[in-house]
């Protein structure tokens, strides 16, 4: 029994050996230069391409066969000519002087499907040939030179791009020699290739269930197969039907319902072509068992409606058209400007979402420097000058008040000169940004120790440091309310929005309350007994955290930078980042100052100022970048926002979603980031045919302002979701996002569509968007 076992084994240890030694042979005969490896996953190449000829020897004039047989790794694939739902289609371009090569010959795909099946792709993997027949030139003598120049996308749950050159040649004879090793590889690949229906005896046929296509309506129909005198046609498999690209058509699915026929169904796409749309694909009939037989599928559809509606069996019988309910949408949409009234929020109301926003904005990112900042302070002060904590407290809150009433007047001078602002919209003028930056690399050089506030150390020291220090309080609350404007917390777009529509004294009050909920949790450590002794006793941790605060107000600043980037392109943004150099140089000069005494002070502090005042003539001119250089947003399907964009993607029956934000909106940003790009999102948008459409704000733009006056707001971020269903009608999302808010918001929208959904009479709209 051993001994037969061993035999065994040598000799199936044997055939290995043979067949390693034979799988060596075959790819000793191919050239080093025909044959190449790409697609290098962990340092292993994932894919091998070789350029296969049928002959050895070919005759002038003769045919021949040519291919790039793709050998991958288990579990990856490349793709054919329409790749679906992702990918790129394998390319191969061919330089082969003396010779012509016909048309790429392309076996029928394989089809693959993400694990939750919302990804459907076609393609291949194992091994497969790509071929095409070849015509030597009558003229050509010596050889035939042979180059096939590859491009494919090599994927499994990640892609890797390979681009390979093959190259080998073919010498000319007086007669054409069969190559005996490839030609069975190429007539096993043609096999697989797709025969036209008349080719095979089939007779093909579509009925489809409307006389004519629309522009975003989903279409059905029926396609059958049949043979001569009634022959039974065999059944097919899953995935039996593989669209190419069909202009004008997507979604396009074919479903057997029997043996030779199938169920279609498709949706129009929004832009109609100007041909009439085939229905062109391959179809598999046949099964493992059975055997397959490919066809390719070439008939014709439907034309397309002239008009939107002018299909002649309309999808919703009682509903009205797209191109009357848009007519409430041209200005997206002036039928909402009841937003802002009066009649739809009180000034309690108003007064009190301003004091609850500006307490959020205390979560907000922009805040947090200087939240940080005072924190540190308080600490200080509880045990080093408890009885004027509620002085520093009344300062902190009196220096936001101030500004923010400082903003409101702002807001009124310029509206009654005639233009439209927002909040935040001082962050539209690079200057202002320039400024802002300026006083937050002063104050981390403060804290690092350049040099001080108030002291020089005379006997006056006491009273100056007192008054400077109620003074520096009162600073904080004023940075905090500059820094505060980039975001907009929950609640704030709403009391904002109505306080500038309304009169000057409602602007003036929503603005106080604003102030006062911002200034809300240091005025509860004076407020609540006992509350400020809870904070930690001061020691050497406190020099270390201030000196990482000023670190926080220095990444501030690089965020401010980018915001610069937006408003004056790269080089507002250098000529930014010198002047911040030249005020780093002129506090440092201050702080030498301070060491010094009588006239040698005072013309170090000439040289400061000749500094600051000197590198700020020099730098600080700026030009607006161009559009370009200011993309809002991180979404992959976003296109800039324009009314006539709008009413074109409802036309089409799209549900749309327009973001309105800005690139120094730190809200926007985050959302952007943390809800607008996340795949389930993108997944909804893809599912429901969302439009999604930018309104950036980052410069000045009287549109975009009135667009958001129009809906109760007064800055970004604004989020609006459109239904075709009720156009006249948006959804206006909260400030800050969720996936799931998103994502049923559009769902909502498409079903509210009635190019999507029908009862026989009326559209159905799911809550949100109320039946127009």
């Amino acid at each position: 029994m051993k001994h037969s076992v061993s035999k065994r084994l040598a000799l199936a240890g044997g055939i290995g050996m043979w067949l390693v030694a034979a799988v060596a042979q075959a790819q000793a005969a191919l050239p080093p230069s025909a044959v190449a490896t790409g697609a290098p996953d962990e340092g292993n190449p994932r894919l091998e391409a070789a350029l296969l000829v049928d002959a050895t020897q070919v005759k002038p004039g003769d045919t021949f066969r040519v291919g790039v047989r793709f050998r991958l790794d288990p579990g990856w694939h490349i793709y054919w000519k329409n790749p679906g739902d992702s990918g790129l289609e394998t390319d191969i371009t061919w330089d082969t002087p003396g010779t012509t090569v016909g048309a790429l010959q392309w076996p029928f795909p394989n089809t693959f499907r993400t694990p939750d099946g919302f990804i459907v792709t076609h393609g291949y993997d194992g091994e497969v040939l790509l071929f095409a027949q070849a015509t030597a030139s009558e003229q050509a003598t010596g050889a035939l030179n042979l180059s096939a120049a590859v491009n494919a996308l090599v994927c499994e749950v990640h892609c890797i791009p390979a681009d390979l050159m093959l190259t080998r040649s073919i010498p000319l004879g007086p007669t054409t020699l069969v190559d005996a090793e490839s030609t069975p590889t190429f007539d096993a690949a043609k096999a697989r290739v797709p025969r036209p229906v008349a080719d095979t005896g089939h007779t093909a046929a579509l009925a489809l269930d409307v006389k004519q296509l629309t522009a975003g309506q989903e279409f059905t129909g029926t396609f059958t197969v049949s043979l001569p005198g009634g022959a039974a046609v065999p059944s097919s498999e899953t995935d039996a039907f593989v669209p190419e690209r069909i202009p004008g058509v997507d979604k396009l699915t074919l479903t057997q319902t029997a043996p030779g026929r199938f169920a279609l169904k498709g949706k129009a796409e929004p832009d109609a072509p100007k041909a009439e749309p085939r229905l062109k694909g391959v179809l598999r009939l046949g099964t493992a068992a059975t055997g397959y037989q490919a066809l390719e599928v070439d008939v014709p559809m439907a034309p397309f409606a002239a008009t939107v509606g002018a299909a002649a069996a309309p999808v919703v019988a009682k509903a009205p058209s797209i191109k009357d309910s848009l007519a409430a949408v041209k200005p997206v949409s002036s039928a909402t400007k009841a937003a802002p009234a009066e009649s739809t929020m009180g000034l309690g109301m108003a007064l009190l979402f301003a004091f609850l926003g500006g307490a959020l904005l205390n979560l907000m990112p922009c805040v947090f420097p200087v939240l940080a900042l005072k924190a540190y302070g308080f600490t200080r002060m509880v045990r080093q000058e408890q009885g004027r904590v509620g002085a520093h407290a009344a300062a902190y809150a009196g220096g936001i008040v101030a500004s923010m009433l400082a903003l409101a007047g702002a807001v009124l001078a310029v509206r009654a000169g005639g233009a439209g602002v927002g909040w935040g919209f001082q962050f539209q003028e690079p200057l202002f940004v320039a400024a802002v930056s300026a006083v937050l690399v002063a104050f981390a050089l403060n804290l690092f120790g350049v040099f001080n506030v108030g002291m020089d150390g005379t006997a006056l020291a006491g009273k100056v440091d007192q008054s400077h220090g109620l003074l520096h309080s009162a600073g904080e609350g004023v940075l905090a309310v500059v820094l505060a404007t980039p975001c907009s917390a929950p609640l704030l777009g709403t009391a904002v929005g109505f306080a500038f529509a309304a009169g000057p004294l409602t602007v003036l009050a929503v603005f106080t309350a604003l102030g006062l909920g911002l200034a809300l949790p240091f005025c509860l450590l004076v407020l609540v007994p006992g509350l400020a002794k809870k904070l930690p006793k001061p020691g050497a941790w406190m020099e270390r955290f201030k000196q990482v605060l000023g670190f926080a107000l220095l990444g501030t600043t690089v965020w401010l930078v980018w915001v610069m980037g937006g408003l004056a392109g790269v080089d507002g943004m250098a000529r930014l980042l010198a002047f911040l150099v030249a005020v780093g140089l002129g506090t440092w000069v201050y702080g030498q100052s301070q060491l010094q005494e009588g006239g040698r002070r005072w013309g170090t502090l000439a040289v400061a100022a000749l500094v600051l005042v000197g590198s700020g003539v020099a730098a600080l001119r700026f030009e607006e970048a161009a559009p370009a250089a200011r993309a809002s947003s991180t979404v992959a399907q976003a296109q800039p926002w324009s009314d006539e964009a709008v009413a074109s993607a409802l036309a089409a029956g799209q549900p749309v979603f327009i973001d309105f934000t800005a690139d120094w909106c730190l809200t926007c940003k985050f959302n952007e980031r943390t809800v607008l790009s996340r795949e389930e999102v993108r997944a909804a948008f893809t599912e429901h045919r969302v439009a999604f459409f930018v309104a950036d704000w980052t410069r000045r733009d009287a549109r975009i302002t009135a667009r958001l006056a129009d809906h109760g707001r007064a800055g970004v971020p604004m989020y609006l979701v459109l239904s075709p269903g009720a156009p006249d009608k948006p959804e206006v999302l909260q400030e800050l996002l969720t996936v799931d808010a998103v994502v049923d918001s559009v769902k909502r929208a498409s079903e509210c569509s009635p190019l999507r959904r029908q009862d026989g009479s009326k559209v159905l709209c799911a809550a949100g968007f109320p039946r127009p």
